[in-house]
Order: C-alpha cells, then sequence, then structure tokens
C-alpha cells in the first residue's frame, strides 16, 4: 500500500468513525479528568484515543490468508506511510506512559523476533530505554540463555545474551500480536534468567480466541488496537 493509499484509507475511516472517535475521545479525557488525573494526563488519553482510531483506519485485511476462514490483519501499511510510523510510535509511547507513568517506565524493551524488531528499538529510544533482541536459538553469538517454546508442529526455542539485561532492570516485552502466548511466555523466562524484573507485555494487535494471557503470569498485558475480529 502506498503512501497516498494509506492516508487514504486513514481519511476515510476517520471520516466513517467521526461520532465515534469524538465520544471516545472525549469520554477518555473525562475519564482521565474524574480519576484526578492532571491535565497533561488528561491531554495523553484524549491524544492516544485518537492516534488508535488514525492506527485502525491503516490496517489492511486480507480475507482466506493464510488458509480458507482466516482473515488476515496486516500491520505492515503502519510502516509503509512517515506519518502513519510516527502516529504508532507515539501511541505506543502514550500507552507505555499511561500504564506505568514517567517514573516508572521501563529500563529496557525486548523485542521478539522478528516483528518485534520492527518497532521496538524505536519506542526505546522514545523512552530513553535500551534494546534487546530475542532471537531463534543459534542466532546469536557468545554466551545466551534459552527458553524453550511450543509451536503447533513442535518445540522452538528463544535466546538472549548473556549480560543483556542487568538484574533489577525493569523490562517491558514487546511484539506485535498475542496468539498462543506461547513465545511471549518464553520471552518472560529469559528475562527472569538473568535478573530482569518483568513489568508487562504490549503488542499492537491480539487474537483473544487463543487467550495467550493465560500464560503470562499476573503482570500487565496490554493490546494497543482492538479490531474485534
Amino acid at each position: 500500500m502506498n503512501a497516498l493509499a494509506n492516508a487514504t484509507s486513514s481519511s476515510q475511516a476517520a471520516s466513517k468513525a467521526s461520532p465515534i472517535s469524538t465520544a471516545a475521545t472525549n469520554a477518555s479525557a473525562s475519564d482521565a479528568h474524574e480519576r484526578g488525573q492532571p491535565a497533561a494526563a488528561a491531554a495523553g488519553s484524549s491524544e492516544l484515543a485518537r492516534t488508535k482510531i488514525t492506527l485502525l483506519g491503516a490496517l489492511k485485511r486480507f480475507p482466506d490468508f493464510p488458509i480458507p476462514g482466516i482473515n488476515f490483519i496486516d500491520i505492515l501499511p503502519l510502516f509503509q506511510d512517515v506519518s502513519i510510523h510516527a502516529t504508532l510510535l507515539r501511541a505506543l509511547e502514550l500507552q507505555v506512559l499511561e500504564l506505568f507513568g514517567e517514573q516508572a517506565k521501563p529500563d529496557v524493551i525486548v523485542g521478539l523476533d522478528a516483528r518485534g524488531f520492527l518497532f521496538g528499538p524505536s519506542l526505546a529510544l522514545r523512552l530513553g530505554a535500551s534494546f534487546v533482541p530475542v532471537r531463534k536459538k543459534g542466532k546469536m553469538p557468545g554466551p545466551c540463555v534459552t527458553a524453550a517454546y511450543e509451536k503447533e508442529y513442535g518445540t522452538d526455542f528463544f535466546q538472549m545474551q548473556e549480560g543483556a539485561v542487568k538484574p533489577g532492570q525493569r523490562v517491558l516485552i514487546v511484539d506485535d500480536i498475542i496468539a498462543t502466548g506461547g513465545s511471549a511466555a518464553a520471552a518472560a523466562s529469559l528475562v527472569k534468567q538473568l535478573g530482569g524484573d518483568l513489568i508487562g507485555y504490549l503488542f499492537i494487535l491480539e487474537i483473544p480466541v487463543l487467550n495467550g494471557r493465560s500464560k503470562l503470569g499476573d503482570v500487565p498485558v496490554v493490546t494497543l488496537l482492538e479490531t474485534n475480529e
């Protein structure tokens, strides 16, 4: 999808959803005010609601992919338009700050192989955090810690370099989508092996029917965009 198509898609979606978007924005700001949050926090909540509407309008759908009956939601258009890409990063930043606050934000962003690499490093820079990749076994040099997870065709392994996360550092795990939750849980195991303090997970999309959240413990699990699909 080229930049013009992305912009047109976003504009049309925003136009169709304008009554909803206004209500969502006002409700978000109102809720923040009622909870006694300062004006800056209320403004952040309002901005976050607006950015989510823009991003939802930029997603692209492919019916019957990769198999009949599956409606595939493609996040790649979020990166193909400069303005939409910037909006995505701002939305992720606002989501983290809304969840943890300025004083308790993560020290480390851990991104899963491979789509967590698309936005994890940029988000880390915006938050003043380091970025640490989790990769498939055998892809990184030097001593590594390893964790197994189950896939539909068998067992696979994730690794993280020793020393990449320091004991006591606050760690947020990010990926494009939460499905069964197995790979995210494996990443959490790696963080804990290195002594990191896992504070939560952040995904762009979720497949709720697979109940991946059940594998991720009692820390916050946040999905940026809800598609109701």
